[in-house]
């Protein structure tokens, strides 16, 4: 399958660009108009740089407002296109993408349409070049792939085909059908983005908003299926406006960019497998459960009075690194000291039980994700790891049938203690900086199989927190992502970054009511949250009242109860206990704001 990419999809000069997309492994790029404008080079100085990198130079665009206009006009456009027709060739780029007509326009008339692309089409072929005709989403009198293949159909020249643009496409919900009624030699260019589902207006949904395949809610591997199912063989191009990517780093960007169409590579394939030319990623199954959470800092000691307290078991540091273990059933932390001078506790790492390791190292590999360098004795477990969008490192170890995974051994005999019966980690909620949680989405899905399994917002102290939920399908692993208010992010305000970890128990009154004996006070709750849960549902007195005294929050749905608790945050964690009754599947939104604020409220008092 051969790759391509736009050049207005990274941040930079365009030479740097062009540096970042050769070394992501792109075939090639489309070559946006505005960056050789702005570029110091000549164009045959980025015709040899991309020589010099590998890389083809697959499309320039885009010409716009070609067709529909008057005869006055056209002579115009006429000269216009000879001008970057003369341009191309110095770039040794052989196929411009003309977009359909949205500003000059004065007829509908598709055979005024057609016969001035065949006039344009014979001044490119004078040139050796081939024109690709857009349909725009926002187009004056063209906004449908069909109706542009109709305009191609009856301008009926070689040099003249159609350009097949997702976003174009999906954004209206154009039935996808007549894809495949396209001959495939007629299909000049192909360009294919993602995008979040939003009410808004098009082009406003377009010029902000696209996203890498993987990363929103487009159906892009039924359309490139079909697109490849037509007899498409050109390069798949990635085309995506979103003013995140034009911020940051382009090396980066452009390696997410790829690992996306790997990916959509690979969802292709499954779907048809009979679709010449493409590769399937190594199988990977979601994780089996959570293996452990690690939280790392200067000094972690505080964790150690609520774990106890909590009924956890020490089981010693670990043979050659300052790191201790607790565990409860299944739940186990890792508390880590090494080389964090300076450092206020943080999740750093979370590990998978997966059923097979070998497979999702492959996985992994073939994704090109950036690998964790571990140190480790030669009698120490190989523990693979992978690092998150966000920084978070997440490894993943084979699940044992029975007893504990390799690596527990290094911290001396595991004993099993459920004393107030926590059992295992229940999710583990991470802070999500703004700009990569589009790239996250396609790490958790890509690497782990794990699905979104919804989104909301919660309203705090600072501003909306976006939550965003990852999971499998069998419950077993749970990952809440939040995405803080910007400016609460970067002031490291509680309610922005702090993260935590939720254990699921038994009885979790009977638990709070054990923190609270030993001194491990919860995070406090208003007596107004318990008056309005008095008003949502309909709770014995004598309930409310045992809520109330331990400072336990609750929700229900038609499926069951959630009864849950905080700990105060020590550093930048916090630790939740929740009781799940009957078949409730969610994470208590409402009591979200009331935990916000009561942390906030915390930070202030203290000087956090």
């Amino acid at each position: 399958m051969e790759t391509s990419i736009a050049t207005v999809c990274i941040s930079g000069p365009l030479s740097a660009k062009l540096h970042a997309i050769a070394a992501a492994g792109f075939d090639g790029i489309e070559l946006f108009e505005p960056d050789l404008i702005a570029a110091p080079e000549s164009p045959e100085e980025i015709r040899a740089l991309a020589a010099r990198l590998g890389l083809r130079i697959d499309l320039y665009q885009p010409l716009r407002d070609v067709e529909g206009v008057s005869e006055e006009e056209f002579a115009r456009v006429l000269h216009r296109a000879d001008a970057k027709f003369a341009l191309m060739q110095r770039l040794g780029v052989g196929t411009v993408l003309a977009c359909s007509n949205v500003a000059t326009a004065v007829t509908d008339d598709l055979d005024v349409s057609a016969a001035q692309l065949r006039r344009l089409g014979e001044l490119a072929a004078g040139r050796g070049i081939r024109i690709a005709f857009e349909a725009l989403a926002w187009g004056r009198h063209i906004d449908d792939y069909r109706t542009a293949w109709e305009v191609v159909r009856r301008a009926d020249h070689p040099a003249v085909g159609v350009c097949l643009d997702s976003f174009h496409i999906l954004s209206r919900r154009t039935p996808l059908e007549g894809i495949t009624e396209i001959p495939g030699d007629r299909i000049f260019f192909v360009q294919l983005a993602d995008a979040p589902a939003l009410s808004l207006d098009v082009l406003s949904w377009s010029r902000h908003h696209r996203l890498f395949p993987g990363e929103g809610a487009f159906e892009l591997a039924d359309l490139t299926r079909r697109v490849l199912d037509a007899g498409y063989r050109g390069p798949l191009s990635l085309e995506v406006f979103n003013d995140t990517f034009r911020q940051t780093d382009p090396v980066r960007t452009a390696a997410q960019a790829r690992r996306s169409l790997r990916w959509l590579e690979d969802a292709v394939a499954r779907i048809d497998p009979d679709v010449p030319d493409l590769q399937l990623l190594p199988d990977s199954a979601a994780p089996a459960g959570v293996a452990f959470v690690e939280i790392k800092g200067e000094d972690t000691s505080g964790f150690d009075r609520v774990l106890a307290a909590a009924g956890f078991t020490a089981h010693g540091r670990h043979r050659s690194k300052a790191v201790t273990l607790w565990t409860s059933g299944r739940a186990r932390i890792v508390l880590n000291e090494e080389r964090a001078a300076g450092l206020a506790p943080r999740i750093a790492a979370v590990g998978f039980d997966v059923d097979d390791a070998d497979a999702v190292t492959r996985r992994l590999t073939a994704l090109g994700v950036p690998r964790v360098d571990r140190r480790r004795l030669a009698d120490e477990a190989d523990l693979p790891g992978t690092i998150a969008p966000d920084g978070t490192e997440v490894y993943w170890s084979q699940a044992a049938d029975a007893g504990d995974p390799e690596w527990a051994a290094e911290f001396g005999p595991v004993q099993r203690s459920a004393a107030h019966g926590v059992t295992r980690v229940d999710h583990v909620s991470l802070t999500q900086p703004w700009q990569v949680i589009d790239e996250t989405r396609l790490f958790l899905s890509a690497a782990f199989a794990l699905e979104p399994q919804g989104s909301t917002d919660v309203p705090g102290p600072a501003g909306l927190v976006q939550s965003h939920v990852f999971g499998s399908p069998d419950g077993a692993v749970r990952l809440p992502l939040n995405v803080a208010p910007p400016l609460s992010a970067e002031a490291g305000r509680d309610g922005g970054p702090v993260q935590h970890i939720a254990f699921a128990c038994d009885d979790v009154i009977a638990l709070a009511r054990a923190l609270a004996d030993a001194g491990v006070a919860p995070l406090p709750v208003p007596a107004n949250y318990y008056d309005d849960l008095a008003a949502r549902f309909a709770l014995p007195e004598s309930t409310l009242d045992g809520l109330r005294a331990a400072s336990v929050l609750y929700d229900a749905d038609a499926d069951g109860s959630y009864l849950h608790v905080y700990t105060r945050t020590i550093g930048g964690v916090f630790f939740e206990f929740v009781e799940r009754r009957g078949h409730y599947d969610g994470y208590g939104p409402q009591n979200a704001a009331v935990r916000l604020t009561a942390q906030q409220r915390a930070a202030d008092r203290f000087g956090a």
